[in-house]
């Protein structure tokens, strides 16, 4: 994954909705949401929201898909991983017991988990 890559998920992420939809879609893997669901949920303009999905989608981290007469938004999980691989690459100078902690919090989580929103 490229530097940009990683900047560009990373302004996606910066503002609040954007940061909501993408935690909330995670928490709906991997069946995902539609965009008046999420739009219900979060409680934000229809037209807003698709302004949201869309910074999101150009960074990657929703794909969408077509389901009848509505779009279906997941969380790109991959690119999730990716990025959170860039950031922890070069983890604790070659010390991986260091980053231990880190890695047992990720491998603890499963996509048909629910997890709480802070």
């Amino acid at each position: 994954m490229e530097k940009m890559d990683i900047l560009e998920a990373f302004a996606a992420l910066s503002q609040s909705t954007r940061l909501e939809t993408f935690r909330l879609l995670v928490r709906h893997e991997p069946e995902g949401l539609s965009a008046g669901e999420i739009a219900r949920e979060l409680e934000v303009p229809h037209n807003t929201l698709s302004a949201h999905l869309n910074i999101l989608a150009r960074a990657e981290l929703v794909i969408s898909r077509r389901q009848s007469r509505s779009i279906i938004y997941r969380a790109n999980l991959i690119r999730m991983q990716e990025t959170i691989g860039f950031l922890v690459r070069d983890c604790c100078a070659g010390r991986p017991e260091l980053c231990e902690p880190l890695l047992n919090e990720f491998s603890s989580c499963t996509p048909s988990e629910k997890a709480p929103s802070s």
